[in-house]
């Protein structure tokens, strides 16, 4: 019996490819002052490939904008901190995310949350999404002092929420952080399906979030 449903943020609960353009969009709209020797397009698709789908930290993409597109009249850091202050502002969900976990609660099933991460910038992103107040705990890589795959932190949700390993389904798109740590804790893994990256060792494989009441 599933008594606990636990999932990654970005790329599972979070469309962050669609998160991140709009941001990066708009980021280039409200600082064109410093940014209008660039062509629009030019700075969206090198932020987006220096990215790397977020695996890159922002300090070192927007010290290489800065120094390829010889942006002088905003500092590196400047470009970082509205990075910082405005991405919570820019979070798209993935389809069907509140219905999901409105029926999971509704069918007595603990939720929560395991993520890498800065905290605050995690979280702010989490309430962004208004998503906050439905799980039962929200593990923060930064606020834990570990990070995925370390199994000590799926480890200690499960602790929290005083569920077993086979009692627990968990949902992310990362072959190793999500898939294989879940894998190896004991839980019950399923991959939420995305193209960057080929996993055959997922218990499951959705499209959809809904895809997930189907298994519980």
């Amino acid at each position: 019996m599933i008594k606990a449903v636990l999932f990654d943020l970005d790329g599972t609960l979070l469309n962050r490819d669609a998160s991140v353009k709009h941001f990066i969009e708009s980021q280039y709209d409200r600082l064109i002052e410093y940014l209008s020797h660039i062509p629009q397009e030019q700075y969206i698709s090198r932020f987006l490939e220096l990215d790397n789908k977020g695996y890159v930290w922002k300090d070192i993409v927007y010290q290489q904008l800065t120094e390829e597109f010889y942006i002088n009249l905003i500092t590196w850091e400047a470009l970082l901190q509205d990075y910082m202050e405005q991405f919570h502002k820019n979070c798209i969900p993935f389809p069907n995310l509140k219905q999901t976990l409105t029926q999971l609660k509704s069918k007595s099933i603990r939720i929560g949350v395991i993520t890498n991460g800065l905290g605050q910038f995690q979280m702010d992103n989490i309430r962004a999404l208004g998503i906050e107040s439905l799980f039962d705990v929200i593990l923060i890589s930064e606020w834990e002092g570990i990070k995925k795959p370390n199994q000590a932190i799926f480890r200690k949700a499960l602790s929290e929420l005083g569920v077993a390993p086979h009692e627990s389904i968990y949902i992310g798109d990362h072959p190793i952080n999500d898939v294989k740590a879940a894998n190896n804790a004991g839980m019950i893994s399923v991959l939420k399906r995305d193209d960057t990256w080929s996993c055959d060792d997922a218990d499951f494989i959705i499209d959809d979030l809904s895809e997930v009441l189907k298994l519980t």
